[in-house]
């Protein structure tokens, strides 16, 4: 098996690693997780760093909001 990724100029551990990746996608073998796994980690692991980056906007801004004086802040009473 190594010798047609040798001929393709592949790495031996690169074939490994897909070989080793491959058992673990067909469930060949339970050690590790499979590739819909990890990119699912990929996918979580970015959407909670752009969640804790948009709360730290949102924390900012409120502070500064907050901040101000309360006369040069537009109302949000509807008047009735």
């Amino acid at each position: 098996m190594t010798s047609v990724g040798c001929q393709e100029g592949a790495l031996k551990a690169s074939v490994w690693g897909w070989l080793a990746r491959a058992d673990i996608d067909d469930d060949v073998t339970s050690s590790g997780i499979t590739s819909e796994e990890c990119a699912k980690i990929k996918r979580l692991t970015s959407e909670g760093r752009r969640l804790r980056e948009d709360n730290a906007i949102l924390r900012k801004a409120s502070i500064f909001f907050g901040s101000a004086p309360s006369s040069s802040r537009p109302s949000t009473r509807v008047s009735t």
